[in-house]
C-alpha cells in the first residue's frame, strides 16, 4: 500500500469513532433546521483550517442552508466529495452512538453521518498537498433523504474533474472492495382518486368509489414490474389511504408507488398506462419526485484499476438501486464514483450501524481514489 495511504487513513481511523459519535450524538431528521445547524457546526469545527466556509441554499425550501467547505491548490485538477447530513429518523426515536462488539450503533451511522466523518479526514489530509489540486470541494446538503424537486448545487460542479461521494460502502460475496458507479432512477408516483360518497347499506350505487378505483391503479402499475427486462424497472404500489367509516363508500384517496429502473424515461410508461376514469372515479397521476440515474462505469475502470494499485488491493465496481445525490452530478461530471462510506446496515432502522473497522479500510479506499483522480 502506498505510504501516505496507509499514513492518513491511520490518522483518519483514529479520529472517527470520537467524531461519529459527535454526529449522531445530534437528532437531525430532514426539515430540521436546528438540528441541521448544529451538525454543520460540528462539521466546520472538524474541518481543516485551510478551508473556506460557505453557506449556499438548500435544494428544498424551509430547511437549513447546505455547507460547502473549499480548498484552493497549485495543481490542476477540480473534486467535489460530497455527502448529507439529514436522516429520517425523527427527533423521539433517535438513537446516539453505541458500541456493540465490532459494530458502532446510532441513528444515521451508515446513512451517513460516519461518511461524512471519513469525508472530513480526506478534506484534512489533501489540506497538506495543495500542490495535487486546483480545487477540493466537499458538499454536505440538509434535504437528501426527502427532496422531491431538483438539485439546485448541479450546475455549480458541472466541469468539475470528479465526485465522489461517500454513501456507504459494501464488499462484494468474495470480500472484495466495491464502490458504486452504477445506480438506478428513482421516482414516487402518486396517484389521487376523486370519486363520491354514499352510504354503502343503503345506496351504494349512487357513489363512485375511489378505493376500488386505487386498487385498479394499483394493479396497474404492478403490471408494468419488469426488473428483467431492458430498463430493469421495478414498480411497487406501497401505499394506500383512502375512506373514512366502514359504512361510507370512499369518495377520496391517495396512493403511493415505488418506481426504480435504469433510466426515468422508464417512469413516463408507467404513468401513461394508468387509467383516468374507473366506474365513475376520476384519477390524477403524477411523480412526485424522480431522481435520475448514474452510469459511470466506463470513465471509472481505469480510476479503479489505478487506485487498486496504490491499494494493494482490488477495487470493484458495483451497482446499486438506491437513490443517490451523486446521480444529479453525474449529469454535469463524467467521473463519479459513490459508496466511499464505512459498511454497515440497517439504514433508516433502530438497529442502523457501521463497521468500526471499515473506517480505517475504507479511508485507504477514498483516499487512494482520490490520488488516483487527482493524479489524472
Amino acid at each position: 500500500m502506498d505510504a501516505w495511504i496507509a499514513d492518513a487513513a491511520a490518522r483518519i481511523a483514529a479520529r472517527a469513532p470520537e467524531e461519529v459519535a459527535l454526529l449522531v450524538g445530534v437528532s437531525s431528521p430532514s426539515g430540521d433546521v436546528e438540528g441541521a445547524e448544529q451538525v454543520l457546526a460540528l462539521t466546520t469545527k472538524l474541518a481543516p483550517a485551510e478551508a473556506l466556509v460557505e453557506r449556499a441554499p438548500c435544494s428544498t425550501a424551509d430547511h437549513a442552508e447546505d455547507l460547502i467547505l473549499r480548498m484552493q491548490g497549485s495543481g490542476s485538477r477540480r473534486v467535489v466529495l460530497l455527502g448529507h447530513v439529514d436522516t429520517v429518523v425523527a427527533h423521539g426515536e433517535h438513537r446516539p452512538l453505541k458500541r456493540e462488539g465490532e459494530r458502532l450503533l446510532g441513528s444515521g451511522t451508515v446513512d451517513m453521518k460516519a461518511g461524512v466523518v471519513l469525508s472530513l479526514g480526506v478534506l484534512r489530509e489533501l489540506a497538506a498537498r495543495a500542490e495535487s489540486f486546483a480545487e477540493i470541494a466537499l458538499l454536505l446538503v440538509c434535504d437528501e433523504e426527502w427532496r422531491a424537486g431538483p438539485f439546485v448545487h448541479a450546475e455549480r460542479y458541472a466541469g468539475f474533474d470528479a465526485c465522489l461521494c461517500f454513501e456507504s460502502g459494501e464488499l462484494t460475496p468474495a470480500g472484495e472492495e466495491a464502490v458504486v458507479v452504477k445506480r438506478k432512477a428513482a421516482g414516487t408516483l402518486r396517484v389521487l382518486a376523486h370519486g363520491r360518497s354514499a352510504h354503502s347499506g343503503a345506496a351504494p350505487e349512487r357513489g363512485a368509489n375511489a378505493l376500488l378505483a386505487l386498487a385498479r391503479a394499483a394493479q396497474s402499475v404492478a403490471e408494468r414490474h419488469d426488473p428483467a427486462g431492458a430498463q430493469h424497472l421495478t414498480a411497487v404500489p406501497t401505499v394506500v389511504r383512502c375512506g373514512d367509516a366502514f359504512n361510507v363508500v370512499p369518495a377520496a384517496g391517495e396512493l403511493l408507488c415505488d418506481l426504480r429502473a435504469d433510466s426515468e424515461r422508464a417512469f413516463d410508461e408507467v404513468v401513461a398506462s394508468l387509467p383516468r376514469h374507473v366506474d365513475g372515479v376520476r384519477l390524477e397521476s403524477a411523480l412526485l419526485r424522480c431522481w435520475p440515474g448514474m452510469d459511470s462505469r466506463a470513465v471509472t475502470a481505469a480510476v479503479l484499476e489505478q487506485a487498486a494499485a496504490r491499494l494493494g488491493r482490488t477495487v470493484v465496481a458495483a451497482h446499486r438501486g438506491g437513490a443517490s445525490d451523486a446521480s444529479y452530478l453525474a449529469a454535469e461530471i463524467g467521473l463519479v464514483i459513490d459508496g466511499l462510506g464505512p459498511l454497515g446496515g440497517e439504514a433508516h432502522a433502530p438497529d442502523e450501524y457501521i463497521v468500526e473497522a471499515s473506517l480505517r479500510t475504507r479511508a485507504e479506499v477514498a483516499l487512494a481514489l482520490v490520488d488516483a483522480v487527482l493524479a489524472g
